[in-house]
């Protein structure tokens, strides 16, 4: 190759690099489920026991993100958290079924490789968010259900618990008064971009309250609740998992922003506003891109949601979270 033809080369491939490459040093989305928000806002102490639960799980992860750990790291980190924090639906507090039992689902899936893990309806397993990662590190199979996983999740040396270790005062009053209840648990998530590049995207949830026949969502659901893919998203839902599961959500989102070339937003509120609110599929999500730019649209009356980034060459991180429709500094 001539000096000529070589610069120009070099140059083109320069252009490239630079068209791709990732914008924010790390990044890092959490959810903490979607619903009716309308009780929080004349309830000042629970709306700063969520924010303070929001703050937390976003230190935890910022903290592993800094220091150059990488994104499964953080997402089982953070996910652990939310599922000894009662105030969600995952772990836990989360809600019962129909026969008064808790039935668990996690996900989580890295990027890199699109390897992923998922259980479904485990009952005795203290993190569940660790299991499905234990999928894929153990096993040679992407999701285990029932006894067989907590079978599996004891193999591998995970915490094991009794069922009613999950049961709170409030998840127990499964009668119509907490069916109503503005401000009620809510499914957990997790989107990371790592120094690495690497994205990773985590889910966790007890599911739908009184839920029946070994009922499963979105949630643990490989491209329907969760979602990791390099070339372009890390995406985490929360909602009614039904309609989440028909549209394929997490999987449609990166599809879109690779094949449509939208952005991340773009991609995240047509989905949600377009493709879900029509069909009454009630929720939201949370997104990151592989240059860092986040995404967390919903539809319904309030997410419990936050985000944490830092641009490269900066030494700030940006913090902030929401409940309703506002987002607050941290």
């Amino acid at each position: 190759m001539t000096g000529k033809l070589c610069s120009i080369f070099l140059l083109f491939a320069s252009a490239f690099v630079c068209a791709h490459a990732q914008q924010r040093e790390y990044a890092i989305a959490v959810h903490g489920g979607a619903g009716v928000m309308s009780g929080l806002e004349n309830d000042a102490t629970r709306a700063a026991a969520y924010y303070s639960a929001l703050d937390t799980a976003l230190t935890i992860g910022n903290e592993i993100l800094a220091a150059g750990g990488e994104g499964e790291k953080a997402v089982l980190a953070v996910i652990s958290y939310f599922e000894d924090n009662p105030l969600f639906n995952a772990g836990k507090g989360a809600t019962v079924t129909a026969e008064g039992t808790f039935e668990l689902d996690a996900a989580i899936m890295l990027g890199k490789d699109l390897s992923a893990g998922a259980v479904t309806g485990v009952k005795t397993v203290r993190h569940p968010i660790r299991a499905a990662y234990a999928v894929i590190t153990g096993s040679p199979h992407v999701m285990l259900s029932g006894a067989g996983a907590e079978r599996f999740a004891a193999e591998q040396g995970l915490e094991v618990v009794d069922n009613m270790f999950f049961a709170t005062p409030r998840t127990m009053r499964w009668v119509e008064q907490f069916k109503k209840e503005s401000g009620k648990n809510g499914t957990v998530g997790c989107v990371v971009l790592d120094k690495h590049g690497n994205l990773v995207a985590g889910t966790s949830t007890g599911g739908m309250l009184r839920k029946n026949w070994g009922r499963i969502g979105d949630a643990p659901v490989i491209g329907a609740g969760t979602y990791a893919d390099n070339s372009s998203c890390a995406v985490s839902c929360t909602g009614h998992g039904e309609y989440f599961i028909r549209h394929a959500v997490a999987y449609n989102l990166c599809a879109r922003y690779r094949h449509l070339k939208e952005t991340v937003e773009e991609a995240a509120r047509f989905i949600i506003h377009q493709e879900l609110s029509p069909d009454a599929g009630n929720g939201g999500l949370i997104a990151v891109d592989r240059n860092g730019n986040i995404a967390m649209p919903f539809n319904s009356g309030g997410m419990f949601r936050g985000f944490v980034y830092r641009e490269k060459g900066s030494s700030t991180i940006v913090k902030e979270a929401g409940i309703g429709q506002e987002m607050k500094k941290l």
